[in-house]
C-alpha cells in the first residue's frame, strides 16, 4: 500500500475550488489516478478539514449533474471533426 502524501487532499481541494476542474482533469494535472483523486476529495478532506470539504462536495456535485451536456458536446465535436 502507498503512503498519503500530507496535505495532498487541501491542495486537490483548492485546486478543484478555484478551478472547477473535474476529478479527471485534477487526476491529468497532478498526475495521479482518478480514484485516488475522489479518495481524498470525498474522504480524506471529510477529516482534514470539513469546511474546504463542503466547498469542493458543491462544485464535484455540480460537475456530476454537468457530466452529461459535456460528454454530449464530446460526441458532437467527434463527428463534426474537431
Amino acid at each position: 500500500m502507498k503512503d498519503v502524501t500530507p496535505g495532498r487532499a487541501e491542495i486537490l481541494g483548492e485546486y478543484i475550488l478555484n478551478t472547477g476542474a473535474t476529478v479527471r482533469a485534477a487526476a491529468k494535472v497532478f498526475k495521479i489516478s482518478k480514484s485516488t483523486v475522489h479518495k481524498d476529495v470525498t474522504e480524506r478532506l471529510r477529516h482534514d478539514n470539513p469546511q474546504l470539504y463542503r466547498s469542493v462536495k458543491m462544485v464535484l456535485e455540480k460537475n456530476k449533474n454537468e457530466r452529461h451536456i459535456r460528454g454530449g458536446m464530446a460526441t458532437k465535436r467527434k463527428y463534426k471533426g474537431e
